[in-house]
């Protein structure tokens, strides 16, 4: 029987679910220049109307040309930035506006089945901002994710291709250089029906495996489960002691799947590295990472297997589960997929949840109770304390 270990590896353990208010940006745009850009559009389209005059059809589109120009820009910005150029003028004003209520309205940027919006009555914070992503990436892809659009009108479509989901596509590769397909039973045809049709299927345990991107079948196989992404209502609830957290927006039921821990995949060294800044930030107290670190061990208990996934600033709406020193009503599992180089980590329901329910797991074993943030789950099992270990 292969074992998962689960740990959050703070070396000070730090509650992940609250909102990200501090950002790393890998390009960061100086809000002077961003100040100014309202500026040039204005007074590109002024003297694009000055030369319509005459033409009262065309100077009756300019001030919607505006606009959509205007809010494809103000999309790429970061909350702090927008609330800047917000004060420039009243148009940029109602354009940002417009852009906020957008992103509270749907975390997922439309990547998923069902928009899975923020809620908050505690503070002035209408959403967490994140770059998001519906499955794990490499550490290297993300040096391209610096900026994300988010909240512009002209909202994305969910993909029905694997490829198009982002599933980590990584294959074996055998001797002779050539992918080793992991799977090519005929049952993973078209006609496949996963759990009943194909042989590839292995049952809920520690480890599932799935059809891979060498299978044939489509994403309706039902032996792909957890490649279609989150399929279920969500949303994002603003909790005055911790911060953002993940809720039922339906009725689960027990064994559902309900989403994969989605970040970026580091080495052990970029991890222990990426603590060290990230120590350093949440000394201030208004950062939150959410790195998680996953061991697999092997059956020998001679070998383990780690895996270290960052959603701090690349990730999806996992990073707002919370920990319940009871086991929470959420199941992890690694997933992997006949071909895949990499597992992924994926939640489902431990037990039937109900709509308006919290969703939380254990985040691990407490090893030192002398340390430790205080831990709010309320369960009637509560510790106290969070769980973490050193990275």
């Amino acid at each position: 029987m292969v074992r998962i270990h689960v740990h959050f590896s703070w070396k000070y353990p730090i509650h992940f679910s609250r909102s990200n208010r501090a950002i790393i940006s890998l390009d960061i745009v100086p809000l002077i220049a961003i100040a100014s850009l309202h500026i040039l559009i204005k007074n590109l389209f002024l003297r694009r109307m000055q030369q319509t005059q005459s033409l009262p059809s065309k100077r009756n589109h300019s001030p919607s040309l505006l606009h959509q120009c205007s809010e494809l820009v103000l999309s790429w910005l970061t909350p702090q930035e927008l609330a800047t150029i917000s004060l420039t003028c009243s148009t940029l004003h109602t354009i940002s506006k417009s852009i906020t209520l957008r992103r509270a309205s749907d975390a997922s940027r439309a990547f998923e089945s069902h928009p899975i919006p923020f809620h908050n009555s505690v503070d002035e914070h209408p959403y967490a901002y994140f770059i998001y992503t519906p499955s794990q990436i490499p550490s290297s892809s993300s040096q391209f994710l610096g900026r994300q659009s988010w909240g512009s009108s002209f909202s994305a479509h969910k993909s029905n291709s694997v490829a198009g989901l982002g599933v980590q596509t990584l294959r074996f590769v055998d001797d002779s250089g050539e992918c080793a397909y992991g799977c090519e039973c005929e049952a993973c045809g078209e006609e496949g029906d996963g759990a009943d049709g194909c042989p590839c299927f292995g049952g809920f345990d520690d480890v599932v495996a799935e059809c891979g991107p060498s299978c044939e079948c489509g994403l309706d196989c039902g032996n792909r489960l957890t490649q279609r992404g989150i399929e279920i209502k969500l949303k994002i609830l603003r909790d005055g002691r911790k911060g953002w957290s993940l809720y039922a927006d339906q009725f689960i039921p027990k064994g559902r799947f309900v989403c994969e821990y989605a970040g970026e995949l580091l080495t052990t060294k970029e991890a222990r590295l990426r603590q060290q800044i990230y120590d350093e930030l949440a000394s201030g107290g208004h950062f939150s990472p959410a790195l998680l670190v996953v061991r697999e061990h092997m059956p020998s208990r001679k070998a383990c297997l780690r895996y270290n996934i960052d959603a701090t600033r690349v990730g999806n709406v996992s990073r707002f589960i919370n920990h319940s020193c009871d086991g929470g009503n959420l199941s992890t599992a690694l997933v992997r997929s006949s071909g895949a180089l990499l597992p992924r980590l994926c939640f489902f329901a431990s037990k039937d949840i109900k709509e308006d329910e919290e969703l939380t797991f254990s985040y691990g074993e407490i090893r030192e109770r002398s340390k430790g943030l205080q831990c709010f789950c309320g369960s009637s099992c509560c510790l106290g304390i969070l769980p973490s270990e050193q990275t």
